[in-house]
């Protein structure tokens, strides 16, 4: 036993490797920057050590403003797409027909480049001396005034910006989900339906409760991935995000090291560092939460 057991740990050695060189290292060599004052990056010197950086950054305008973004488009774009991909994967797994033509078609945003369909987006909502859009004419056929939903006040980016997160990532929580109720066993449904049991109840107290495992990861990941969002503001605004005021934590971060304000690693180090403390804590809420209303047969 102790033989396979020492084997076990060799084999796990190469990992433990790339996690400490990749991950923990990094994350350790961020949170010491992050309280290095003055730090330059060419001298690789600094005059002091304290919190300095934190407050630097939790007062600048352009932060908070990425702040606001970054919660606003967690806070929709989660919820609406996790609970859109579970509508639609549920009317998709009670199709026969064209099931595997209907789960390509879905699936297909997932896989073309982020670019690509930021591109689409524009020509969509983007209001130009030409034309107004696409929405626009729609817009314009119902009676309605054109906006200008790239250019023009802070609600219309905000709801492209929302609208095309949730198009990119829905066609992959879809996949998980179609997924997930297959593997629901049917003698649950069969039960059911002999005692006279509605769609809606069936809904509610099997289906969710068997795929609740599968709908948590999906919020986790989902969380995750939308405070980690960046170059679908990019797709849509191009790369000066603090003049278009649709700015992420991200690419704050970005902007510190690499931008026009770039060359300060030590408020860049103390934004990734507030960002983890940020996501840590969601994820820690959401394991508190899933105790109770996750279900693990």
């Amino acid at each position: 036993m102790e033989k396979n057991n020492l084997k076990g740990w060799l084999y796990l050695i190469p990992a433990f490797l790339f996690l400490g060189a990749f991950m923990i290292y990094p994350l350790i060599d961020v949170f010491i920057y992050s309280f290095e004052e003055g730090y330059n990056s060419a001298s690789q010197t600094f005059f002091g050590v304290g919190i300095y950086n934190y407050s630097y950054v939790l007062h600048d305008p352009y932060f908070l403003q990425a702040l606001k973004n970054t919660f606003l488009l967690v806070i929709i774009t989660v919820p609406v797409s996790t609970g859109l991909a579970l509508l639609i994967s549920v009317e998709l797994s009670s199709i026969k027909p064209l099931r595997e033509l209907f789960q390509t078609i879905y699936f297909l945003p997932y896989v073309t480049n982020t670019l690509a369909v930021g591109l689409v987006f524009m020509i969509l909502f983007k209001k130009t001396a030409y034309s107004d859009g696409l929405v626009n004419l729609l817009i314009n056929w119902f009676g309605g005034g054109s906006v200008d939903f790239i250019d023009g006040p802070y609600w219309a980016k905000m709801f492209v910006l929302c609208f095309y997160t949730i198009w990119v990532v829905m066609p992959f929580k879809i996949l998980i989900l179609v997924s997930a109720l297959a593997s629901v066993n049917q003698v649950y449904y069969n039960a059911a339906r002999v005692d006279g049991t509605s769609k809606f109840r069936i809904f509610r107290k099997i289906t969710l409760p068997m795929i609740s495992p599968m709908i948590f990861y999906l919020v986790i990941t989902g969380f995750i991935g939308a405070f980690k969002s960046y170059s679908d503001a990019v797709a849509l605004f191009g790369t000066d995000l603090n003049a278009a005021q649709m700015n992420t934590i991200v690419g704050y971060v970005y902007d510190m090291l690499y931008g026009d304000s770039g060359g300060y690693p030590s408020y860049a180090s103390s934004a990734a560092i507030l960002l983890f403390a940020i996501v840590l804590t969601i994820t820690c809420i959401n394991l508190l939460v899933s105790r109770k209303h996750v279900y693990y047969s």
